[in-house]
């Protein structure tokens, strides 16, 4: 556990009592402050109390005497309305920060490398981490992916905090500054959330706070999209930036870029061919290509050699619910994309297969299907499920045979069933949603379970 000694005396409010919250208020006390712990689901309270937290509510409390807000980032700090915590403070001029924040504020010494973007963050935040444990870096990894920021172990000065941020973790940094920024991508995602296209962005590109001197920072931008190529472009201006571009649809000048599945440095000058990913299983993909380039830029950022992190990009384990193959029937792929939560990230996925018995649906986070489209002709049939069937139904009319499956373990039966029957030569089932599992399940993780398992049952049948 982090200890914040910053913090020590002081009074904190921690709202949001889910795995961060509760990290950040046993990390906090354990640091000398007095916490004042709150949630509004009774359930989160409950479950709180049983874990041995005391509880306050904050609603009630006196503002002038609390020091500061720790908000869980899946609480709204501005849209669609700002949490009653979050006017609470602003009217006592109490900062509003995240866990992110305070593990860095805690951890000065220690390097750290933050991900973000739309998609592709936990690999690539994986993948960095893996590079740099290879290479026998003192390394934590956390934030939005795994474990909580105040929860992994203290670093020196050779450590490496690597942590993916989400956009609303990024909204919750206000002093906290980093060595390494990766930024992969940007398509439309959390709308609801930060109000629109540009306040999201906004958000991402909180990602790139200067330190105002000390110790140099590197951006790695993912320039093959609109905003992320402004943002290069804006922080290439700025200056106190070292920016490195990646792209993987051409050689960037100055950068890192992906040709064929190979991966080439042009950062000194003369391109140079550093590592070939076309082959590794556990990257399948241009859009692996492009995490794989950007981890191999930040790698180079830590300080690491070409030959290291070659070495670890060709021993990535992969990464589950992102293209996970959980088993093959008869020659037959069963992949968990369970991570696919939006139709850019599912397009990425569709992109890698031929043919595709396709199981998608959930909770749509928008009524469309265009990023999918250029792969329809790969999908030989789609098994729809949860609240978007029928809008996905409507959509693939016509272009794409469909079934209206309603539920997971009817889908992937359906599938299963046809798939095994006409044992085309590559095929793949694939579970890659292109939605949320909230209609059917608390997270892309149990959804992801529950397709691995299932699929693990028919292979012990088969076997049978």
């Amino acid at each position: 556990m982090i200890r914040i000694s910053s913090r020590a005396g002081k009074r904190i409010a921690v709202v949001g009592l889910g795995s961060s919250g509760l990290a950040a208020a046993a990390a906090l006390r354990a640091s000398g402050a007095s916490v004042l712990a709150w949630d509004d689901s009774e359930a989160a309270r409950r479950k709180a109390t049983d874990a041995g937290m005391a509880l306050t509510d904050v609603h009630a409390a006196d503002w002038s005497s609390i020091d500061a807000l720790v908000l869980s980032p899946g609480i709204p700090l501005t849209h669609p309305a700002p949490h009653r915590t979050v006017g609470l403070a602003a009217a006592a001029g109490r900062p509003v920060i995240g866990d992110i924040e305070l593990l860095i504020e805690a951890m000065p010494q220690a390097r750290t490398i933050g991900i973000t973007g739309t998609n592709g963050k936990s690999t690539t935040t994986a993948l960095i981490g893996h590079i740099l444990a290879v290479a026998g870096r003192p390394t934590e990894v956390g934030g939005n992916l795994g474990r909580p920021a105040l929860t992994l172990a203290p670093l020196g000065a050779d450590g490496w905090y690597v942590l993916e941020l989400s956009s609303f973790q990024l909204d919750l940094m206000n002093d906290a500054r980093l060595d390494v920024a990766v930024w992969l991508n940007i398509t439309p995602d959390h709308l609801d959330r930060h109000g629109s296209m540009e306040g999201y962005v906004a958000a991402k590109r909180r990602i790139f706070r200067d330190r105002g001197g000390g110790r140099k920072q590197t951006a790695v931008i993912g320039v093959d999209d609109g905003p992320s190529a402004a943002a290069a472009a804006a922080l290439t201006k700025a200056g106190h930036w070292r920016v490195v571009p990646v792209s993987v649809r051409g050689a960037v000048p100055g950068g890192v870029f992906v040709d064929a599945g190979r991966i080439y440095d042009a950062t000194r000058g003369e391109a140079e061919l550093v590592a070939d990913i076309g082959r590794v299983a556990t990257l399948p993909g241009s859009h692996n290509w492009q995490n794989a380039a950007l981890a191999y830029a930040a790698a180079r950022a830590a300080g690491l050699d070409v030959a290291t992190i070659a070495a670890g990009l060709a021993s990535y384990p992969g990464l589950a619910h992102r293209q996970e193959l959980v088993a093959t029937i008869n020659g037959i792929r069963y992949v968990n994309d369970s991570k696919a939560t939006n139709p850019d990230a599912a397009a990425r996925a569709t992109a890698c297969y031929d043919p595709i018995y396709w199981i998608a649906g959930g909770k749509a986070k928008t009524d469309e299907l265009d990023l999918v489209a250029p792969y329809f002709a790969r999908i030989r049939h789609a098994f729809l499920i949860g609240a978007a069937a029928a809008v996905f139904a409507r959509i693939l009319d016509g272009k794409v045979a469909y079934t209206h499956s309603g539920d997971l373990a009817r889908a992937l039966a359906d599938a299963h069933r046809l798939a095994q029957a006409e044992r085309l030569a590559g095929a793949v089932v694939l579970l890659s949603p292109a939605c949320a599992s909230f209609d059917q399940w608390r997270n892309f993780e149990e959804r992801g379970d529950a397709f691995r398992a299932a699929v693990q049952r028919l292979a012990a049948e088969a076997a049978a």
